[in-house]
């Protein structure tokens, strides 16, 4: 059939709408899980959901679903994304993903009518543990069934607020949070902005998503024996900054030589008693280490911690090293892949296939459907932060993208 037509318009006035919902200066946005600005948005996106000619329900933690019954029945055809934000973010990072996904399926209904398998929109409470730093992906763990019985009773803010507590305030029950469950998605979509440089370096609107990364995040303490900076000899010390330096430097050169997609970032490091002319007693940092390709990950962790091993034990330094967090990568299904690919080409899309370097509900999503991501360009490659931009052309772009891939899957 011709091309899905996607009204360029309506995005921009969605992006504009939600943005009012926690607005932070002039671009920023503010918006927790459970806050007021985010039952507000809720109910903003439940009204577009119901205006597209979807019939909306909100499950047991807040998760926003639009549906549109197919012909046929069957598991449903699920596209979208998280509408809570980083303190601050900006308008685009999630938000995008559930735009695009109302936009898509109101042009599809208009343009195409009924689909012969079910198509939701699903707008997710919660992605960014900005409000509760143990609760990441609340939205999609909830809908996979990974969240655990006393969750909603440990997991508190940084003010001391259960989770539970919070639903309660805008009338959810936690004690029904296992019930936001689902075993009925075949298929999961998500729209989302690059965060990252590539496609604008290469002058591309979008790209098809073929992995997503693995993610460990490494807390390594080095402890040594706090000295004198100037009557200490340098033979004799055992300086955990020195060992961390070494470190520091050993693993981003370790990632950089591997070459993309690896990537290693350290980000915190605090050292103790913190004296500006004191060799430190302890030194503590941080370590994020990524790769999308499971075989490489491996390869990428246990050449960091042979490092760190090595440099300590070299050193005289005690470690001990400490796994934060981390994430299986992601493979993308490849029959979705090459479908949407097939998509793009039928559109006449300039675009890519490339993998991604931060982490999404598809993750988690992919527990119990096959998944696809698409990228649009972010501008200076920015996300989390009120100065992140995403151009309405370009979010018009992925918008038919995700219509075309849809009607493929659904009529």
């Amino acid at each position: 059939m011709a091309e899905i037509e996607i009204d360029g318009a309506l995005i921009e006035r969605y992006v504009h709408d939600l943005a009012q919902h926690g607005k932070f200066g002039e671009t920023g946005v503010w918006r927790t899980v459970y806050s007021p600005e985010w039952a507000a948005a809720r109910d903003e996106i439940a009204g577009w959901m119901r205006d597209a000619g979807l019939e909306v329900r909100h499950d047991a933690v807040g998760n926003v679903w639009g549906q549109v019954q197919g012909a046929d029945g069957g598991k449903s055809i699920v596209t979208g994304s998280h509408f809570d934000s980083q303190r601050p973010g900006g308008r685009f990072d999630g938000v995008l993903g559930i735009i695009a996904g109302v936009a898509a399926v109101r042009a599809l209904i208009e343009q195409a009518g009924r689909p012969r398998r079910t198509i939701e929109v699903v707008a997710l409470c919660e992605e960014e543990s900005s409000r509760f730093p143990t609760a990441g992906f609340w939205g999609s763990r909830a809908v996979t069934g990974g969240i655990n019985p006393g969750d909603v009773d440990t997991v508190v803010d940084w003010d001391g607020v259960t989770i539970a507590q919070a639903m309660r305030k805008v009338g959810l029950d936690p004690a029904r949070a296992s019930e936001a469950t689902r075993g009925d998605i075949d298929v999961f979509v998500e729209l989302h902005i690059e965060q990252g440089p590539l496609l604008e370096q290469q002058g591309l609107p979008v790209a098809v998503i073929s992995a997503i990364t693995g993610i460990r995040t490494y807390i390594i303490e080095l402890t040594g024996t706090a000295n004198h900076a100037g009557a200490f000899p340098m033979d004799l010390r055992r300086d955990p900054m020195a060992g961390a330096a070494e470190i520091i430097t050993g693993v981003i050169n370790t990632a950089h030589r591997m070459g993309r997609p690896a990537v290693t970032t350290v980000g915190r490091i605090q050292a103790e008693p913190g004296g500006p002319a004191i060799v430190p007693d302890k030194v503590t940092f941080f370590v994020d280490a990524r790769h999308p390709d499971p075989n490489k990950r491996e390869e990428l962790y246990a050449r960091h911690e042979a490092l760190m091993s090595e440099v300590a034990e070299r050193r005289g330094l005690e470690l001990k090293l400490t796994i934060r967090s981390q994430h299986a990568p992601c493979i993308c299904d490849p029959e979705l892949v090459r479908l949407f690919e097939q998509a793009g080409n039928e559109l006449g899309l300039r675009f890519t296939t490339m993998t991604s370097g931060a982490v999404h509900d598809t993750q988690q999503m992919a527990r119990i459907a096959r998944v696809v991501m698409i990228f649009v360009q972010s501008k200076d490659g920015r996300s989390h932060t009120p100065e992140e931009f995403t151009s309405i052309e370009h979010a018009t772009d992925g918008t038919r993208l995700v219509a075309a891939g849809l009607h493929k899957l659904a009529y």
